[in-house]
């Protein structure tokens, strides 16, 4: 008698079964998170996030950080322009708030935020990403803008 088998010759190797049954399980799996996803109730429901605070800077952490000492007394009044060197920017893109890290006059740099007075008469009305605008009063005209030196391109050897 005859039997007829499936299975001629050497038989099937072991990787051809084993990628069957990954390939299989995964199919599986598909089927399985589709159908859980279907049974979860209509899509609109999804939890809603909770609001997160803005995190608020702490500018003379930051001006520590880009290297500032503490500031000493004020000196004799001189041109604006002159009297104050910008010497780190902390700013948002779009909202202009932020940190400035400034010199008056030959004391050393401090951190002053978007709105603080840098002396009398004068405080800090906005920040860009290397300039900063300051004026005698926050809706006033800016009487002087302060820039950021330029980054010196760096000599490659």
């Amino acid at each position: 008698m005859r039997t007829i088998s499936f299975n001629s010759g050497p038989g099937i190797p072991l990787s051809v079964k084993l990628t069957t049954l990954l390939l299989s399980a995964l199919a599986a799996g598909v089927v399985v998170f589709w159908w859980l996803r279907w049974l979860g109730g209509p899509a609109g429901q999804e939890p809603v996030p909770a609001p997160v605070a803005a995190v608020q800077a702490n500018a003379q952490a930051m001006a520590k950080a880009l290297g500032a000492v503490a500031a000493a007394a004020p000196v004799a009044a001189a041109p604006v322009v002159q009297r104050y060197v910008l010497t780190g920017v902390l700013a948002g893109h779009d909202s202009g708030a932020g940190a400035a890290v400034i010199a008056v006059g030959s004391n050393p740099a401090k951190a002053f935020k978007v709105g603080e007075a840098l002396e009398e008469g004068v405080l800090l009305q906005s920040l860009s990403p290397r300039e900063a605008r300051l004026g005698s009063s926050m809706s006033g005209p800016a009487t002087a803008v302060l820039e950021l030196p330029k980054p010196a391109i760096a000599a490659f050897n």
